[in-house]
């Protein structure tokens, strides 16, 4: 609280947050507008009939990106689902091209090159998912089966024009994004899931209330749902703190190095990726068996065990894979051999540990440990719905997840962070000016200046005074030297005529 207040008294940190306000208006208003060719009345009775309908699955999943978009069948139906995707698949194919790699090892100019490429796959992948969300929702397999006449025009055309405004809209998103993370607060893909997951969270929690015993219900749900918060952000700032020494090096005339430091681990660092990965792997056995007979045993038994986020199959399947998906995305992303190189090229070590491999090893060691913990946390906080929709014998889905959860915490400290730091960017003149002195302590200034003045003026006068004196003794003795010339001057006349005089006697 303290640092957006701090934040709002800023001028340019208040224009920040103002476009970061405009642009999330212009987000939500998308989410309400409907793609051309789609019958909004009958996509609005099928939204109402699915209120109840599980976000554990792919499409529940895309759809709470989306911010309920996806099943309102609106311009930003794909939401920012596409570009996650690109992102993760860019970031995953780093370990299969070398060429990727070699670009994120060159710095700013290579994750420049990457973050385009990301954007060429986005669009790729929004055209595809567009196309897919548009059959499944002629076809009614995108509700279920329940709801049927979405879109009443079928001919290609419309097919694609509705393909069309999908994608740019997805593409208008992405810039959106990109406009938040240069002129706002924040990263803007991040900030839109936030939005998105928060725009349906409070009328989903608001219908707990509508159970048997609501009330005590409802109650129960909003604790839970603190207390994991507050655990989940207490987890999150924690580090495993490793520490680093430099030796000091002699680069020209100057000394550089002999500074001790340390590399800053997270419990977490794989984030959202694996109970994302999790349920989208699980969510593929549904869909398959939509294209299938339904009375065949095999649709039943998927239906039946992986159809339902509280069965025991779907919670070992969903258990196992997080744990997989956590120490795989780990090892993707950090590199304990390039983060050891890196270290040993400037110089730096860590105490008691011998520079390069054995480096690497320790650094690995560190990670497996703290992976361990980061996918027994990550499992505590996934399999909370299913406990509390087991314990209280819940109706309805609960209105946060796993993945929400952790989202909303992550995001939220992001932003927290960015603004702390920003704020304290634009009050640098706090560090660098002192406290405005008491008027008292003004008055005895100025007293002291003018006392200072009226001393330099004295001696100023004494200065001019005595320098005078010097001229005038010096005019003085010029003068006697010149009267000591003439009175010699005239003794040697006199003693000349006194010579010639004697000479003219003798002769």
């Amino acid at each position: 609280m303290k640092t957006l207040i701090q934040a709002l008294r800023t001028k340019e940190l208040r224009n920040k947050i103002l476009f970061v306000l405009f642009m999330i208006l212009i987000y939500r208003i998308g989410s309400f507008i409907p793609t051309p060719g789609v019958d909004y009345t009958q996509v609005h009775e099928c939204v109402t009939t699915l209120s109840g309908t599980s976000q554990e699955n792919f499409i529940g999943l895309v759809n709470l990106f989306s911010g309920g978009s996806l099943l309102q069948l609106s311009i930003f139906a794909l939401g920012v689902t596409p570009y996650i995707t690109a992102s993760i698949v860019i970031q995953l194919l780093r370990v299969v091209i070398p060429r990727f790699e070699q670009l994120h090892r060159e710095g700013q100019s290579g994750e420049a090159k990457l973050t385009e490429y990301t954007r060429y796959l986005t669009i790729g992948l929004a055209v595809l998912q567009s196309a897919t969300i548009i059959v499944t929702a002629r076809s009614g397999a995108l509700f279920g089966y329940m709801c049927s006449d979405v879109i009443p025009e079928t001919d290609p055309w419309t097919m694609v024009v509705m393909v069309l405004v999908m994608t740019g809209a997805t593409g208008f998103i992405m810039w959106m994004a990109e406009l938040i993370t240069d002129k706002g607060i924040g990263n803007g893909m991040s900030v839109l899931i936030f939005i998105s997951i928060c725009s349906g969270f409070l009328s989903n929690l608001w219908s707990i209330r509508n159970e048997d015993n609501g009330w005590v219900k409802f109650g129960v749900v909003v604790a839970v749902f603190v207390v994991i918060l507050i655990f989940v952000d207490y987890v999150e700032l924690c580090q495993r703190r490793v520490p680093v020494q430099y030796t000091r090096r002699m680069i020209g005339r100057k000394m550089y190095g002999g500074t001790s430091t340390y590399l800053p681990l997270k419990i977490n660092m794989s984030g959202v990726i694996p109970p994302i990965f999790a349920s989208s792997i699980l969510s593929v056995p549904t869909l398959i068996t939509q294209f299938g007979n339904s009375n065949a045993n095999w649709v039943k038994w998927i239906n039946t065990n992986l159809g339902n986020s509280t069965t025991v199959w779907y919670i070992v399947l969903y258990s196992l894979m997080i744990i997989f998906f956590t120490f795989f995305y780990t090892s993707v992303t950090f590199n304990p051999d390039e983060v050891a190189d890196n270290m040993k090229e400037n110089g730096g070590f860590i105490p008691g540990v011998r520079a390069g491999r054995a480096t690497a090893e320790y650094l690995n060691y560190i990670i497996n440990r703290l992976n361990t913990v980061g996918a027994i946390y990550i499992l505590f906080v996934a399999l909370i719905p299913t406990v509390l929709i087991k314990a209280l014998d819940l109706n309805t889905q609960l209105p946060f997840g796993g993945t929400t959860i952790l989202i909303i915490a992550g995001v939220g400290l992001d932003t927290l962070r960015q603004a702390k730091a920003q704020t304290e960017q634009f009050q640098y003149e706090d560090f660098l000016t002192a406290e405005d002195p008491d008027p008292d302590d003004d008055e005895d200034d100025k007293k002291s200046k003018k006392k200072s003045k009226k001393v330099k003026k004295s001696d100023k006068k004494l200065v001019t005074a005595s320098v005078s004196d010097g001229e005038s003794e010096a005019s003085s003795e010029n003068d006697s030297e010149d009267e000591v010339d003439d009175s010699e001057d005239s003794e040697g006349s006199d003693t000349d005529s006194d010579d010639t005089d004697k000479e003219s006697d003798k002769e």
